[in-house]
């Protein structure tokens, strides 16, 4: 972290000369600044989610005397569907989420309704775990996956928004930094913001190492009653909060208003400059969705690489299962993947994006390092396809893991030659997905900023609609081939994306277009210093 906090935003030593060649630095918000109590409020509800979808998998395909007890008894492919299923609706609801904040709510209002449904879902599916009738666990399972992803997409497309709404609009200076030139810049300061936020993410994810250890060691009920217990706890946070967060009105007609340009702009053959001065709205409002849709064509080639992602919470974990654990549950593999994060966002931010910027001089934008998301997301696959290779090769039941006797014994493979897949994983995520949820943001309009966010939000719902159509091929002796058949896909999908869209790194891609509104910049200087910025 620089030592350049918010109070220095209010006299910079020299505002208005930002020479290039002087490094780039964040400005500090302090522990108490909003931005940080929301990010520690979705940590919390991160715990909820990843601790009870965490089980999940053993929870849907295993029945209770299984050698890896669960509960449903489902089998590995309808309850890789239902994982599938659970995941695209927990992203594609962000887009009921966004348009109630942008249209009619307003962001906290929405999240606090939505956060209500979150918490039913939970403890339904709490207390149908505890049932030992078969029919009424199975649809209190169903119940609940239902409100759990209505509940998260009305959270997600709306707590990052918030996050970053709190983080005042300031212009770039020169300051002082241990006696040398820095530059604070907005642009850097927002990249920060959403690192962090995602390390929180990251870190509530965690969760899951504590969840499995409960499902193995107490039962499932135990695993569920923590995810209540945290989201409690986020929800009182959030809600004390209230008089700090910076409550932007909704704008009733953006969206709406939004999709008759878009209309408009196809009949027009493409041609959005044609739709200024023919509808309800100004001429700047059609600026800004032309550049709303140049955004979204990031989107588009999201698909691929979530559909790539979602092996590590149903085909990683299988994988695992026909391995030797020598103790370690089978879906516990899957913490590498955040532990990975948590320790690489900092040094990212603090050494390895600063080196590339400020020493070497190297622009790494968001569209370069999304194109190398998708690459080692592929290199993943590539050594999934690997481990597959070591498990076909190797006793007692080589090709037909769990298969070859009534004890259901792995091969003899240890689950630790899992971990560099996780890893390759994990670093594609900070590459691909924090730098699109920062290009999200920062390209949407202000009257747009939670509708624009469940758009990137619903591309890992199409993902998972992709991992639902491609499940059925997901079966041994082929697991090898499917892998690599994902690596070439994703690498592929990897070097379309830079063609199309690699023109939007010669933009700022740092910086959106803020609707002033009558604003006086002393009013924007006089926020930067208040942790309760006005609403």
């Amino acid at each position: 972290m620089s030592d350049i906090s918010l109070q220095d935003l209010n006299n910079p030593s020299e505002p208005h000369q930002c020479p290039n060649t002087l490094p780039k630095i964040a400005a500090n918000l302090p522990l108490s600044h909003p931005s940080w109590t929301v990010t520690l409020v979705e940590c919390c509800e991160r715990i909820s989610y990843y601790g009870l979808s965490g089980v999940f998998m053993n929870y849907m395909s295993n029945s209770p005397n299984d050698r890896i007890p669960g509960v449903l008894g489902l089998g590995h492919q309808k309850a890789a569907v239902f994982s599938y299923f659970f995941q695209f609706w927990c992203y594609v609801c962000p887009i009921l989420g966004a348009w109630c904040s942008d249209t009619l709510w307003g962001k906290y209002h929405t999240i606090l309704i939505f956060c209500w449904i979150y918490i039913a879902g939970i403890g339904v599916l709490l207390l149908s775990s505890l049932s030992e009738n078969s029919s009424t666990t199975f649809w209190g399972f169903l119940i609940s996956i239902i409100a759990i992803g209505l509940g998260t997409g009305g959270v997600k497309a709306n707590v990052s928004p918030l996050v970053a709404d709190c983080v005042p609009k300031f212009d770039s200076f020169v300051s002082l930094r241990n006696g040398n030139s820095v530059i604070v810049d907005h642009s850097v300061t927002m990249s920060r913001v959403f690192m962090i936020f995602y390390l929180a993410i990251n870190t509530g994810s965690l969760a899951a190492i504590i969840t499995t250890a409960l499902e193995a060691k107490v039962g499932f009920w135990a695993a569920y009653m923590l995810a209540f217990i945290f989201f409690c706890i986020g929800l009182l946070i959030f809600t004390n909060g209230k008089e700090k967060y910076v409550h932007l009105p909704p704008s009733r007609n953006a969206i709406s208003n939004s999709f008759k340009i878009t209309f408009m702009t196809v009949r027009n053959n493409f041609d959005i400059q044609r739709c200024k001065g023919h509808g309800p709205w100004e001429d700047s409002f059609v600026d800004d969705v032309h550049q709303a849709l140049r955004a979204c064509k990031v989107c588009i080639f999201l698909t691929v690489y979530w559909a790539v992602y979602g092996q590590i919470l149903t085909n990683f974990i299988t994988q695992a299962s026909e391995m030797e654990l020598h103790g370690i549950p089978n879906d516990l593999m899957g913490n590498i993947d955040p532990i990975t994060i948590i320790i690489f966002i900092p040094i990212c931010d603090g050494y390895i994006y600063p080196f590339l910027r400020n020493r070497l001089h190297v622009q790494f934008k968001a569209i370069t390092r999304i194109t190398w998301g998708f690459y080692f997301a592929a290199s993943a696959m590539v050594y999934a396809a690997f481990v597959q290779y070591l498990i076909y090769s190797a006793g007692p039941c080589y090709d037909k893991p769990l298969r070859c006797g009534a004890d259901q014994q792995p091969n003899q493979v240890h689950v630790v030659m899992q971990s560099p897949a996780y890893f390759l994983i994990a670093i594609s995520e900070i590459l691909a997905s924090v730098t699109a949820l920062e290009f999200a943001y920062t390209r949407a309009p202000k009257s747009m900023r939670s509708f624009i966010m469940s758009v990137f939000l619903l591309t890992s719902a199409a993902g998972s609609v992709v991992g639902m159509f491609i499940s059925p091929f997901a079966t041994d002796p082929h697991m090898i081939t499917f892998y690599l058949s994902l690596a070439v896909a994703c690498f592929v999908s990897g070097i379309l994306f830079y063609c199309f869209c690699s023109n939007l790194d010669q933009e700022d891609s740092g910086k959106a277009k803020e609707e002033e509104e009558g604003e006086e910049e002393g009013e924007v200087e006089q926020s930067l210093l208040s942790n309760n910025p006005e609403n």
